[in-house]
């Protein structure tokens, strides 16, 4: 009996096994999430930016980002030291970003939230216009999906010199269009704020940027912010059809959309 009890359990062993780490869609994928700002829109400070750059980091490791491909950046990097982002600086983006995707090469995805203006969004003391980004992306991830993301006033400006046949471009507004939600006391722009609380219900990316446009649209009537922003939302033919592929863990971490509400509502890191 204890021989046979022995050798049912040699069977039984191997179909029990559970990997210590399974590897989901994006865990070959590179990803930057860069504040490209510290001003409210009145010219005081506001942590809003850098709130939003610290949670959009740790939503996508809860959406199986390895954390080691992610790197974010902060126009005052020495106020965060718990997460000890970069420096924003587009050369300094630039190479990060193409190291990263040297070594992850599935795919890529940059987020950029700040102010922004007609001709671009704000990077520190500079305005990044959609062109020079569209170059540094087409460089630095060159054949392989990427999903772009740039939650700024204006930002439907860059939807137009992004598109590419494996890309997706999420903005937080139109061309014409300011976003809301970077006053002083904002935790997050509308929009991050948005993306945020939609990632754990989206099934995958293009699901998401549906649920955060809905998002956007109900948060601006509710708090009369008008005209109405209008997040847009364009996905390359190539990249359409695979998409549903890149499905986000189900059901996703818990906790991943916003685990550091409870006790960073405002201000710096610690």
């Amino acid at each position: 009996m204890q021989r046979f009890a022995s050798l049912v359990l040699g069977l039984l062993l191997p179909l029990l096994a559970v990997p210590a780490h399974a590897e989901g869609p994006f865990s070959n994928w590179a990803a930057v999430v860069v504040a490209g700002d510290w001003h409210a829109h009145s010219g005081g400070p506001t942590e809003a930016f850098d709130n939003a750059r610290r949670d959009i980091g740790l939503t996508l490791a809860g959406l199986g980002f390895a954390p080691d491909a992610i790197r974010q950046y902060s126009v005052r990097p020495k106020r965060y030291p718990t997460v000890r982002p970069s420096k924003t600086d587009l050369r300094a983006i630039h190479d990060d970003l193409r190291d990263l995707a040297t070594k992850n090469t599935a795919g890529c995805l940059v987020y950029l939230t700040s102010h922004g203006a007609p001709e671009g969004a704000v990077l520190d003391d500079d305005i990044l216009p959609p062109g020079l980004l569209a170059a540094v992306i087409d460089d630095a991830c060159p054949a392989r999906p990427s999903i772009v993301v740039v939650s700024a006033c204006f930002s439907g400006v860059f939807v137009k010199p992004l598109q590419r046949e494996d890309r997706m471009i999420l903005t937080a507004a139109r061309s014409d269009r300011t976003s809301f939600g970077c006053s002083e006391d904002d935790k997050y722009p509308y929009f991050d704020d948005c993306f945020l609380s939609s990632a754990p219900t989206a099934r995958d990316f293009a699901a998401l940027g549906r649920a955060v446009q809905g998002c956007v649209a109900r948060r601006e009537r509710d708090t009369g912010a008008e005209p109405a922003s209008e997040p847009q939302l364009w996905i390359g033919a190539g990249l359409r059809p695979l998409l549903p592929l890149y499905a986000f863990p189900r059901p996703p971490p818990r906790g991943s959309a916003k685990p550091a509400a409870a006790t960073l509502s405002s201000g710096a890191e610690r």
